[in-house]
């Protein structure tokens, strides 16, 4: 691209500016525990492979009609990278992320940056903090796994993007997307092929008619169940928000032990996890003095919808952006049970599953920044007051990797919570092992450890 070109952020991406509020910022934050990595080292990795893609080079600029993609004139890797030295143990090494999740990137630069911790015990600390803008856990991950090798021998191959801009391809194949959704030209498609001849009476075009019928009908029953669905109940998981938020994350735990709850009771590793959320709800629901069994919560669920876009829309693997919808999942929380509270999330989710809800709630959220701004809070009051928590669960790689010769040794994050929504629960798995992750304004809860202790909790009560 050359000097100074810029470009508007396609809708999904300026979404995530366009939902920014002081005290609930739009940003990933991203932490590699990894085995002796030195500044050097990772300056080196920087230089070389990350700023292969362009867009981090970039930083998103208001002008009219929207959001722009502008590079950086002065952009310096100093701006982006600071390590900082001294002994961190767990507690100050929780504390210390907790305070950077608090703190404003600044928006006059490309909105992200990268901490390194050296001498934190049990493995130097890595920290990415990141707008949403610029991609989804997904895209993050995927070139994670590009740039770290599963030997440390082995050389990352260089890989990287161009910031191109696309608008113009991508609102056609979404317009097209659209119409192959609603089966519109169904009818039309059929007769181009012969179907409706002479002397079939029109068979073939009756049914293409039916057929396009059925899935407009269905298009309409899915946004409407979708707009109607209830408000969360009033709890203390859903208080105005004060901005200050922390931070925790669990110590790893073998992902077979959740394979085999799994296999046990005839559900998914997802299911599982669901259902450690939604017991440790119940209990800070309980302990709230709240009637669970009144009680109406949801999780805001990402689901990636890659695969269901269309080839002309299909990101390249590697490509930086987001393409995730959001799924509202009911949480058990009257479930007196584990095995209720479990079996009750395998029915929601499997239904959830074959719904159209996350490329609904994937173009809805991608029309916040193109609507005025006045309509813009009811539009994420749309989605936002139908859920108490954030749930996100990323899976990465089955293998050990290594960032620039030295050896990950565990991966963790923390999602960003649109809204109103105080309570973020992140699961990644990695390794063989599963790692929890707990974001909270501290209106909503001051004592994030206890819940995620509550969380793991959990695991006890399945049949062994």
């Amino acid at each position: 691209m050359s000097q100074k070109e810029s470009h508007l952020l396609l809708p999904v991406d300026s979404a995530w500016l366009a939902l920014e509020r002081p005290e609930n910022p739009m940003t990933i934050t991203v932490m590699l525990r990894v085995e002796g990595l030195t500044e050097a080292r990772f300056r080196e990795f920087l230089r070389i492979y990350w700023m292969a893609w362009e867009r981090f080079s970039f930083m998103p600029v208001r002008r009219a009609p929207g959001w722009w993609w502008e590079e950086d004139p002065v952009f310096s890797l100093h701006h982006h990278f600071e390590v900082v030295r001294g002994e961190f143990g767990h507690q100050s090494l929780q504390d210390w992320v907790s305070a950077r999740l608090n703190q404003p990137l600044p928006d006059y630069r490309p909105l992200w940056k990268f901490w390194l911790l050296p001498d934190a015990e049990g493995g130097a600390a890595l920290l990415l903090r990141m707008h949403h803008c610029y991609a989804d856990g997904l895209s993050l991950l995927g070139i994670f796994e590009r740039l770290c090798p599963p030997s440390p021998q082995q050389a990352p191959v260089l890989y990287g993007a161009p910031e191109q801009a696309d608008m113009g391809r991508w609102s056609r194949a979404a317009n097209a997307w659209f119409r192959e959704l609603t089966a519109s030209e169904a009818p039309q498609a059929d007769a181009a092929r012969g179907g409706d001849i002479p002397g079939n009476g029109g068979t073939a075009g009756r049914n293409a008619l039916e057929r396009a019928t059925w899935r407009s009908l269905k298009l309409v029953n899915e946004l409407s169940q979708f707009l109607v669905e209830p408000e969360d109940t009033d709890s203390s998981l859903n208080r105005a928000l004060l901005g200050r938020r922390q931070c925790r994350w669990s110590q790893p735990v073998a992902l077979e032990r959740f394979r085999h709850i799994a296999t046990v009771t005839g559900v998914t590793i997802n299911d599982v996890l669901l259902s450690c959320v939604a017991s440790a709800v119940r209990k800070r629901l309980v302990a709230d003095n709240t009637d669970t069994d009144k009680a109406v919560l949801h999780a805001a669920v990402p689901v990636d919808i890659r695969s269901r876009l269309p080839a002309d829309i299909k990101p390249e693997p590697g490509t930086l952006g987001n393409y995730f919808g959001t799924v509202f999942v009911p949480l058990p929380v009257d479930g007196e049970s584990s095995l209720e509270r479990l079996f009750r999330i395998k029915h929601e989710t499997r239904k959830l599953k074959k719904s159209w809800q996350p490329g609904l709630a994937w173009a809805l959220a991608g029309s916040a920044s193109v609507i005025p701004e006045a309509w813009r809070q009811p539009v994420a009051d749309l989605f936002y007051r139908k859920a108490s928590t954030v749930v996100s669960n990323v899976p990465g790689t089955r293998d050990e990797r290594y960032l620039a010769g030295c050896r990950i040794l565990e991966q963790m994050f923390w999602v960003p919570q649109a809204g109103d929504i105080g309570l973020g629960v992140s699961i990644v798995s990695y390794a063989g092992h599963i790692q929890f992750g707990v974001v909270a304004d501290e209106a909503v809860m001051a004592d994030p450890e206890t819940f995620l202790e509550d969380c793991l909790q959990e695991l006890d009560l399945f049949p062994s």
